[in-house]
């Protein structure tokens, strides 16, 4: 998902552009070994006096063994809530301008690191340079904006009969946590921790256990900023350390983002507390492309509603469903660009599409292709693991972007979740028909259409069943406008205003001005 570039750096965009082609590049694939712990509470990093079973973790764009994962158990995971508990008290106490200033501090250090930041991610997830800067990018932003807000959190004034009166006060919850996914690493920690902590919450945050480093990152730049220690922590583990988060009575909310059974699992679990979850699933999008549609703005739409993240994007539109007269020459024009997206080294400027997170997710992904092509569906181009040219590049994680003709409503590539590079083109004849196809699913994460028609465009989005909708566009999410699905793809929201809803909670007083009317 993408910032608008314009407005992701303080440069203008050309300038911008013209930095990150100069910016010396600190890191190589195959070059970096994590030896330091990433494991985080308390304002440094721990490892635990227990012996336990390390989890080995893998450069996506190599295969080799990057760095080793130590799980925290129930002691460690007692102790990360501890020093969160511990640092509510004193942050929750201060103003919304004084939790600013540190947000707006940690803001200007990432900026400051923004490459280095942007090359960890790279090695942790394999997602191209040039993307990962504008998710950098997209963190940083997350926590301007909320720093902006926090001084604005206020109640309300009413004014009763007799002089008497009430008011309202918006307080933090307490405790937090979140679990990550493994697609944005960075700026998933950054779209949580930055609502929580600028509504006077503190946080303790998982990262997916096949990308645990960034997230540690931006807990020592919180840190550096002059944060209480404690305030943002976190804990590295599987399905057990989530289980021990949820299931912690310190634990005052769950922010997750993830696949719908983990969702699932997670509600259930916060459930047992009574306590509130924000869910941000998985997707099954849509793409809607009338034959008066702007098309070489379509192709591009098309483009990157499949291909962003190798694919690895829960609102990708992998149902592209095309005017039936339009279609060859849609068809034509994506095929022809689809071939020529750069696969190899994420770290190299010119790569377009980097290496899928890990080995069974590229199995998975490519066995999506493979019934596909049983289920009757034509490939068009691509759907093949790729071993780029580099030798110290085979162990990697790579395939060729599919694109999916022939395809039906009926066909496992179009009901289920892929999250990888595989497009898949369906025709349809009229608006009525398309948005009865586009919302025959369970989920409801995201939506795109493309029309030169300003009243079908609307008339549209209003009857998709979608949290997020894109009109002319898509995968465009800027950090001011909420995000979050409909249907099975989750509750609540990431970003914009109302976030400031699901991390506080709403205090009502009364004030008796006269005497008490009493019937006894």
């Amino acid at each position: 998902m993408l910032q608008r570039l314009a407005a992701s750096r303080r440069l203008p965009a050309a300038a911008a552009a013209a930095a990150a082609a100069a910016a010396v590049r600190c890191v190589s694939s195959g070059s970096v070994d994590i030896k330091v712990p990433l494991n985080f509470w308390a304002g440094k990093r721990q490892t635990s006096p227990e012996k336990c079973n390390k989890e080995n973790v893998y450069e996506p764009a190599t295969g080799r063994v990057l760095c080793h994962l130590e799980p925290c158990g129930a002691v460690e995971v007692d102790q990360a809530v501890k020093a969160a508990k511990s640092a509510f008290g004193h942050w929750s106490k201060m103003s919304g301008m004084e939790r600013a200033r540190i947000m707006i501090e940690a803001a200007h250090i990432i900026e400051s690191r923004r490459e280095e930041i942007a090359e960890m991610e790279v090695v942790d997830n394999g997602k191209s340079i040039t993307e990962a800067r504008l998710d950098v990018d997209s963190g940083r932003l997350c926590i301007e904006y909320y720093a902006a807000l926090a001084s604005t959190l206020a109640g309300q004034h009413v004014q009763l009969p007799g002089g008497s009166f009430a008011y309202t006060r918006r307080e933090p919850l307490g405790v937090c946590v979140g679990i990550g996914a493994w697609n944005y690493p960075f700026q998933i920690a950054a779209w949580k921790s930055a609502p929580a902590l600028a509504c006077g919450n503190s946080m303790v945050f998982k990262p997916s256990p096949v990308t645990p480093v960034t997230a540690v990152m931006l807990a020592e730049i919180y840190a550096k900023a002059g944060a209480p220690e404690g305030l943002l922590n976190v804990v590295q583990g599987g399905p057990e350390t989530g289980s021990l988060l949820c299931h912690h009575p310190d634990v005052a909310k769950v922010s997750f983002t993830g696949s719908v059974s983990t969702g699932k699992k997670i509600m259930e679990m916060a459930s047992k507390g009574v306590k509130p979850v924000t869910l941000e699933l998985g997707g099954k999008s849509p793409l809607l492309i009338f034959q008066d549609s702007d098309l070489e703005n379509a192709v591009r739409g098309a483009m990157m509603a499949n291909f962003l993240s190798q694919g690895q994007v829960c609102s990708n539109g992998t149902r592209v469903f095309v005017q039936k007269d339009i279609l060859p020459e849609f068809v034509e024009e994506v095929v022809k660009r689809t071939r020529t997206i750069e696969i190899g080294d994420p770290l190299l400027e010119s790569t377009r599409m980097g290496a899928l997170v890990n080995q069974p997710h590229l199995e998975k992904v490519l066995s999506f292709v493979d019934q596909a092509k049983k289920e009757g569906a034509t490939v068009l181009y691509g759907g093949e693991a790729f071993v780029p040219s580099d030798p110290k590049l085979r162990g990697g994680y790579y395939m060729t972007p599919c694109v999916l003709g022939d395809c039906t409503d009926e066909m496992t590539c179009v009901k289920e979740e892929i999250f990888g590079p595989v497009m898949s083109v369906l025709s349809f004849e009229t608006e009525e028909e398309v948005l009865l196809r586009a919302n025959d699913t369970t989920m409801g994460l995201a939506a795109g259409v493309f029309t030169r028609d300003v009243k079908r465009a609307h008339r549209v989005v209003e009857y998709l069943k979608a949290g997020s909708c894109f009109i002319n566009n898509y995968n465009i999410t800027p950090v001011e406008v909420p995000f979050g699905g409909f249907k099975m793809s989750g509750i609540g929201r990431e970003n914009g205003q109302v976030t400031v809803e699901y991390y506080s909670q709403l205090k009502t007083v009364f004030v008796e001005m006269g005497d008490v009317d009493s019937l006894f």
